[in-house]
């Protein structure tokens, strides 16, 4: 690596990060000695780059440093393609013409000698099989609740045929190569419940909010999935 991708790269791991990075853990990152990190580190220091802390303590960058959001590595390009490419192929039309414009967007702002990453990617997703059961409602409405708090009241099918109605606080909606899933707080259940969107017979978003301050749901949820995952762990090892 180019000693100023490295530097660059170093802001880049400081960026995504709200606790210092120490230098051993920039070290292994960049495959360097962490005397090459407090070398670098102590030159983007001299360039006025706003980076706090020392060695052996860890180093943070300060949260008002401004740099141009596209000075983009080819890595960091091909890993956009990659995920706008699984995008465009598995989600709800609103989604797929979002990630081909972010694609056209990146390649118009780009150097020229990046552009051959976009246009000829290394890297590709697995083409989408087609065939899966039409769904009956628009994901764009499911993800404006979990947007904005909002409950939704669902028809669901089971996978043994069975119509229940319930009402949901939704929390996400996830993808995989075959499905899409909302995961909700069901109140008929009075727990996180995953919903297949191809058995949902129709939904409504209400005005009702879930009352929850912003972020405290998911907060739950989380909690709730890292116990199931502990609790599965348990039950494979006994």
């Amino acid at each position: 690596m180019r000693r100023a991708d490295r530097l660059f790269q170093i802001i880049q791991i400081l960026r995504r990060s709200s606790r210092p990075v120490t230098a051993a853990a920039l070290a292994e990152e960049l495959e360097v000695s962490k005397r090459t990190v407090y070398r670098d580190v102590a030159d983007l220091m001299s360039q006025r780059v706003p980076i706090e802390g020392e060695a052996g303590f860890g180093y943070l960058l300060s949260s008002d440093y401004e740099m141009p959001p596209l000075m983009l590595t080819p890595e960091e390009i091909e890993a956009v393609m990659l995920g706008a490419q699984w995008v465009a192929g598995r989600s709800d039309k609103t989604l797929s013409n979002a990630a081909r414009d972010v694609v056209a967007k990146i390649a118009a702002v780009v150097p020229k000698h990046l552009r051959p990453y976009i246009v000829e990617p290394s890297v590709g997703a697995k083409p989408v099989v087609q065939g899966h059961e039409e769904e009956n409602i628009d994901p764009s409405m499911l993800r404006a609740a979990v947007r904005e708090g909002r409950k939704l009241r669902l028809s669901y099918r089971s996978d043994a045929g069975e119509e229940t109605a319930r009402t949901v606080w939704p929390v996400i909606l996830g993808y995989s190569d075959t499905n899409r899933i909302l995961v909700a707080w069901c109140e008929l259940r009075q727990g996180f419940r995953h919903f297949r969107t191809d058995r949902i017979l129709a939904a409504d978003m209400l005005d009702e909010g879930h009352g929850l301050r912003p972020g405290e749901l998911r907060r739950r949820w989380s909690a709730w999935r890292e116990a199931t995952l502990q609790q599965s762990k348990r039950f494979t090892s006994d």
